[in-house]
Order: structure tokens, then sequence, then C-alpha cells
């Protein structure tokens, strides 16, 4: 929901598995992008990528499912809206979204496609699957993820200074600034401890993953020291 007028309790917006998404996907994208020009860390590259891949079908599960504000059908807006948003930011009564504003909800979708065409592509490329070229587009989408994300970033930090609020902890606590009958009723423990669940599953490899042989996660790959894979090693980091 959208208003005008300051709010000035704060409520639970949040539950607890979407911050949990949050933070884990933005790990997860930042330690695949470190690696990803590592032959060394290849195992642990594709682990990362994996795992993102996993948290991002989770949050479109979430995003039907879930709880008042991780619904998709409760910030995702058309073009008239967003533009109308971001006009508001520049008048005297700037616009409060309770959940995410129209144009940040944007930014959102636009994070969980490039995350699953990055995952698909990268995929297929360990695969040798698909055109000759397909490193590239690999590539390419991952640079377009990382624009995407900058501009994620800028609108946060002018969400916070025009409403006066830290969203960078909003998201870690779930707490806003809105009106009590906006609040969500529980954080969903149940639900986030899940999420970790199988996200432990990933990197324990209890649940195997594309790419990397059965049932090796975190631990097979410790074990052995990072060394390359293929292609021989270079030494190149």
């Amino acid at each position: 929901m959208h208003d005008t007028t300051p709010a000035t309790s704060r409520i639970l917006v949040w539950d607890l598995p979407v911050r949990l998404f949050h933070w884990m996907l933005a790990i997860s994208f930042a330690g695949a992008w470190v690696t990803a020009d590592s032959e060394r860390w290849r195992d642990t590259h594709i682990l990362l990528g994996y795992t993102a891949g996993v948290l991002v079908m989770l949050r479109v599960v979430w995003g039907l499912v879930g709880t008042r504000h991780a619904r998709f059908t409760s910030f995702v807006r058309g073009p008239r809206r967003v533009i109308a948003y971001l006009r508001s930011l520049v008048s005297d009564r700037p616009e409060h979204a309770t959940g995410h504003n129209p144009a940040g909800a944007w930014a959102i979708i636009a994070l969980l496609a490039l995350t699953l065409a990055i995952v698909a592509t990268g995929l297929a490329v360990e695969a040798d699957a698909g055109p000759k070229n397909l490193d590239d587009v690999h590539e390419a989408l991952a640079t377009a993820m990382l624009v995407v994300v900058g501009i994620h970033v800028a609108g946060v930090v002018l969400g916070s200074l025009v409403h006066r609020e830290n969203l960078v902890r909003a998201m870690i606590t779930g707490r806003k600034l809105g009106a009590p009958g906006e609040a969500i009723g529980s954080p969903r423990r149940l639900v986030a401890v899940a999420l970790v669940a199988l996200v432990v599953g990933v990197w324990t490899g209890v649940l195997p993953t594309p790419g990397l042989p059965t049932n090796e996660g975190l631990t097979a790959i410790t074990a052995k020291a990072p060394q390359a894979r293929h292609h021989g090693d270079s030494g190149n980091d």
C-alpha cells in the first residue's frame, strides 16, 4: 500500500524468509562474481550460482503464497504508478510505501529474472550445451545484474534519505514505518528454517548440484583444496 501521510509506527513488514532470501542472494551473487574468473574456485562458483538459482525459485513461490508484503501482487505495479512514485520523490509530500515501492519492485523483478538467466546459461556452459558464445552471454548477463544491483542500492539510499528511515536496517529487523493495520502477524520462522535447511542441503551435498559430482558440497571442495578441475592449472586466480 502507498500513502503520502507520514507513518510513525514501526511495524513488522518483512517476514524472516524474505530477509534471509535477500541477504543470502546478495552473498551468493557477490561470491559468484568474485570467483567467476578463477579456475581454481570453479566448483565454489558453481555452488554459489546454483544456490542463487534455488533461492530465486523459492522466492518466486513465496511471492505467490507468502505474507502480505512478500507477495508480488502487493507491490508490482504498472509504468504509470512507477512514474507517479518517482515524481512524488521530488515533491514536498513523497509517497511512502509500507512494503516495496513501485520503482524498487521492478528492480527486484529484474534481479530475479537476471539471476535465473545467469544460472541457466551457466549450467548450460558447464554442460557444453548451447551456442559457442553462450559463455559471453553468461558474462553479459552477470554484468547487467551488477548494474541493476547498483541501481537497487542507489534506490535504497535515496529512499532512506527521502523517507528518513533506514531501509537496510529494515531488511535486517523486518520492521518499517507504517500503519499498525499494515503489519504482518508472524515472521514465519518455520518457513525460514526450511529455507535455511534447503541451502545447507545444497552446500553439504545432501542435495546434488548440477555441474558437480554427486554429494560433493562444500566439505568435499574444502577437503581437496582449491585446484583447477579442468583445462589445466594456469595458476590464474
